[in-house]
């Protein structure tokens, strides 16, 4: 590429967060809950070992190969979203390039993303290589969690919501609510490490002869509980102020949602406890964490940049 064809280009870079970031961003966010979808996909089919090796598919194919079958497409493709994800990512850092220095929350956030799905693919990669050792596939899941609360933070950020760039002055709130939305957010997470946990001592295993983790299941699901539990009062309790008070605007949407989903993922949870664990069920109830998550942290994150009554 010549020099000019360089400085056109760095020319055509945004100087201010326009739409092509924020719909970066959003793309972002979208796409860590999708992989988290297609992982489960992977998981719940039987798939996780689809493609036998990493990181080739079989040891002679990039790509997975008409012999492997559905399996092989299934985990192939969740491979490929990685990439995706990646290019995502990469493009947000180009974009923000401009502003590296004037918008350092954002671009050190989009730099963690870049950074992390790598690291989310060697992961991927070392789960196959031990024969989908649960702990190894939780980790995994985690870190799809953790790229969820990044690329939250990047919406929020990339659409003026919170940051010291707020588009428009966030409505005052108790003092009350940083702490109860950060509670509220750890214990959404809490619930999800607990709940890999869960997953590791169940029955899909995506392969039959993937090993388990050896715990009780019933006892920890009864442990898993335990934070959603609190997850439901935090809620419930922001809720209430929200309402009292009267507060309108972003936070109350946040809480809002945020006690809608709680609700739902009970409800999952409860069903397919007494349903045998059914695979379609394990797919809604990662989804929802997945969007409880980044609600969870949504909240807590516009509590925290909130003034104070």
């Amino acid at each position: 590429m010549s020099q000019t064809a360089v400085r056109r280009f760095v020319g055509w870079l945004p100087t201010q967060v326009d739409a092509r970031v924020r719909v970066l961003a959003a793309a972002s966010l979208i796409g860590q809950i999708v992989l988290i979808v297609t992982g489960g996909a992977v998981r719940l089919t039987s798939s996780g070992l689809g493609c036998p090796t990493w990181p080739r598919c079989t040891a002679s194919s990039l790509t997975t190969t008409p012999e492997m079958g559905y399996h092989g497409v299934i985990e192939f493709g969740n491979r490929l979203l990685t990439f995706v994800l990646a290019a995502v990512a990469f493009a947000m850092v180009v974009a923000l390039w401009r502003l590296r220095k004037e918008r350092r929350d954002l671009f050190w956030l989009a730099i963690a993303l870049l950074a992390s799905i790598p690291a989310q693919a060697v992961i991927g990669g070392v789960s196959v290589l031990t024969n989908l050792n649960p702990w190894v596939v939780a980790l995994h899941f985690l870190v799809s969690m953790a790229l969820v609360v990044f690329a939250m933070l990047l919406v929020n950020r990339a659409y003026g919501r919170t940051g010291r760039h707020m588009a428009n002055a966030l409505p005052a709130l108790p003092s009350s609510m940083r702490p109860v939305t950060i509670a509220t957010a750890a214990a959404v997470a809490l619930a999800v490490v607990l709940g890999v946990v869960v997953t590791g001592a169940g029955p899909h295993a995506g392969d039959a002869n993937a090993p388990r983790n050896g715990l009780d299941w019933d006892l920890v699901s009864h442990i898993h509980a335990v934070p959603a539990y609190l997850v439901t009062f935090g809620a419930l309790f922001a809720l209430v102020v929200v309402f009292s008070r009267r507060i309108h605007g972003p936070f109350r949407s946040a809480v809002i949602g945020l006690l809608v989903l709680t609700i739902v993922q009970a409800a999952v949870g409860i069903t397919q406890y007494y349903t045998g664990i059914p695979a379609p069920l394990v797919g809604l109830h990662m989804f929802v964490a997945a969007l409880l998550m980044a609600t969870a942290v949504n909240a807590a994150d516009l509590a925290r940049w909130s003034p104070k009554a």
